[in-house]
């Protein structure tokens, strides 16, 4: 069957090649209404399909991005990439999602592969363990921007959420609320988000002057979350607060004070750093400190477009306020 070419698109719509092309390209500044119809109608007719590679050869653009999340599983990771999506299609961009699982082999292969397809620029969730790509892509020029994590010795526009300031905000809260006894559950404090949200729960408790008790301190696999839990909370002075450091730890230990029958808040009070969609209709309901997650996929897609441009200016750390939403699992303190 004979490729439909732009030529017979032009043939059939009784105009240049040069003016289907302005069509294609969307530029109708100088083309009558009736000619826009002639060439929809002749594109239509002959089913032709724009040969988007030889567009993206002469453009010197392939008008597609690339996004490598750290975990798809985590709701942050799917909300800015929807957010990141939006972005880009009003802006007739094309976005390729990539999962990593927080494996840096597989995030390098993913940055190769879609640097192979000739994507105009990357929006990383970096795992931090491929310093030497990260920098050639900077020494290239790249257009790149990381998000949620900060790579101290990379020099990117990074998009982050204030991590320690909001993580003392929700510790305070528990101590306001008569706690004393909090422990921390975290997933192995390899990234910035979990190591910025520890020191803000360690800040806090030393500011207040309650002794930071290291048993109460738990930094593990989320795998292996609910075996920590049963030894803590078996200990003589159990904690009468748990923080959760994120959406993964929180579900572990949800899942833990289900199967024990654990009254939240009477006997354990709990907050979370992250978004829970289903936060504000659980039983109890659940406080958590949220992240703008939109503005900030948002922001990231935003900044990426001034770089593919050559609009973008000296690289900084763009860092966006969460939210503390005090619901009912942080109400009161264990008697």
């Amino acid at each position: 069957m004979k490729k439909v070419t732009m030529a017979d698109v032009a043939k059939k719509a009784n105009v240049s090649k040069s003016t289907v092309s302005q069509f294609l390209n969307k530029r109708y500044q100088y083309m009558g209404e009736e000619t826009k119809r002639n060439i929809e109608e002749a594109i239509k007719e002959l089913g032709y399909q724009p040969n988007f590679i030889a567009r993206s050869l002469k453009q010197k653009r392939t008008s597609t991005i690339g996004i490598i999340v750290a975990n798809i599983m985590h709701r942050l990771s799917t909300e800015v990439s929807r957010a990141i999506e939006d972005f880009c299609r009003s802006n007739e961009i094309n976005t390729i999602v990539c999962n990593a699982d927080d494996d840096p082999i597989k995030e390098k292969k993913y940055i190769e592969m879609l640097r192979a397809k000739q994507v105009d620029g990357l929006i990383i969730f970096p795992t931090g363990k491929n310093q030497e790509l990260y920098k050639n892509m900077v020494d290239q020029q790249y257009p790149l921007v990381f998000m949620d994590r900060i790579v101290s010795d990379v020099k990117v526009d990074t998009v982050v959420v204030k991590n320690e300031e909001w993580a003392s905000r929700g510790i305070q809260h528990l101590i306001d609320n008569g706690h004393e006894r909090i422990a921390m559950i975290a997933p192995p404090l390899t990234i910035s988000p979990r190591i910025e949200r520890a020191e803000g729960y360690k800040k806090t408790l030393r500011k207040n002057g309650i002794d930071l008790n290291p048993h109460y301190f738990i930094s593990t696999e989320i795998g292996t979350v609910k075996k920590e839990l049963a030894r803590l909370l078996a200990g003589d002075k159990p904690p009468t607060a748990i923080f959760a450091a994120n959406d993964l730890a929180f579900l572990q230990v949800a899942e833990y004070v289900k199967e024990k029958a654990i009254q939240v808040p009477e006997e354990l009070s709990i907050i979370v750093f992250d978004n829970i969609p289903f936060a504000h209709i659980s039983t109890p309901t659940i406080t958590t400190i949220a992240q703008p997650s939109f503005e900030m996929g948002k922001k990231a897609a935003e900044l990426l477009l001034l770089q593919i441009e050559g609009e973008g200016t000296k690289p900084r750390i763009y860092a966006f306020d969460g939210d503390l939403i005090i619901r009912e699992s942080s109400e009161s303190k264990k008697a």
